[in-house]
């Protein structure tokens, strides 16, 4: 069997490029068969996704080592006319993902498993829609959101002291950072969800709203602790208090992974439309997005194969 390695070297502060080399130190004494893709800029491992599954008929096993922003990448890119399975090797801080599937912190047994596999899972995905003159499609794995949670990505992408904290092992720094910033910047707003096209919900004062496929988001913050990735369903989380004393306290009482978030108003459907009074920033798995009014996000179930 061909392995198709699709590799960020800069997730992870740069850790992405000493966990591929251990890795293929792993690797080169079986005789395993593989490929490997680097990429070198944003938005490289979707068009290598793309390349590896367009057009082909062929099953293709491609290992994701780096982030969820990396995964994300990948899953935007394949096509699926053929069999498609997906193995993660995850880099850096456990992410939401690696953090919701239960996978190992160590890139060794997560290459054994993918080697050996007992156990497949058919996941859902999720798809945004946004864009009013040019409609725009974008898949998501982890989560999808508007409001205070997209600001924070935001900011975190326009953050270049990030890389130097995590580089001196304070990992949670940014992030905290950009979260009380934002926290403090936040501006509620009016808006409204319309579930599955039949029942509409209003809120005056809206900070965010999350919609998560696993219960996980924003490196940690157990948001849904109900969602399940192959249901076929969204878990649409809507943070809107009238004070902002008490929106920090559903965040707080998120961080400390709660089974339930007194606060946080959570709907399940297949398919949601959002729409809020001004435009808001977007985020799709931590990746930001152009700030936006409304949005429709669905679900699509059981279409990815993964080894966990």
């Amino acid at each position: 069997m061909m392995y198709y390695f699709i590799i960020n070297p800069c997730s992870g502060s740069g850790r992405g490029r000493k966990v591929w080399n251990k890795v293929e130190r792993y690797l080169l004494p079986r005789g395993v068969e593989y490929r490997v893709f680097l990429t070198e800029r944003p938005g490289q491992a979707t068009e290598f996704a793309q390349q590896l599954t367009r057009g082909s008929r062929d099953p293709r096993l491609i290992v994701v080592v780096g982030g969820d922003g990396t995964v994300n990448e990948v899953v935007d890119g394949i096509c699926f006319g053929g069999a498609v399975t997906l193995g993660y090797i995850p880099v850096g801080v456990k992410g939401d993902l690696a953090r919701s599937l239960k996978l190992s912190r160590s890139p060794l047994r997560n290459m054994k498993k993918i080697l050996h596999p007992k156990y497949y899972k058919l996941v859902d995905y999720g798809v945004v829609t946004y864009g009013d003159e040019a409609v725009r499609h974008r898949r998501f794995m982890v989560s999808a959101g508007i409001g205070l949670n997209g600001a924070v990505c935001q900011s975190l992408l326009n953050m270049r002291s990030a890389r130097l904290w995590r580089y001196l092992a304070l990992k949670r720094l940014p992030n905290c950072l950009c979260e009380t910033a934002q926290y403090v910047k936040a501006r509620p707003a009016k808006g409204y969800i319309l579930l599955d096209g039949e029942k509409r919900v209003e809120f005056n004062n809206i900070y965010q709203v999350a919609v998560q496929n696993h219960s996980f988001e924003g490196g940690g913050y157990r948001i849904a602790p109900g969602a399940d990735c192959s249901d076929g369903r969204l878990e649409v989380c809507v943070l809107s208090n009238a004070s902002k004393l008490q929106a920090l306290g559903v965040l707080t009482r998120a961080w400390q992974k709660r089974s339930y978030n007194k606060g946080m108003r959570i709907y399940s459907c297949r398919e949601a439309r959002i729409h809020m009074e001004r435009p808001m920033a977007v985020h799709v798995d931590g990746e930001c997005c152009s700030s936006q009014s409304d949005l429709e996000v669905r679900c699509i179930e059981r279409a990815l194969r993964m080894i966990v």
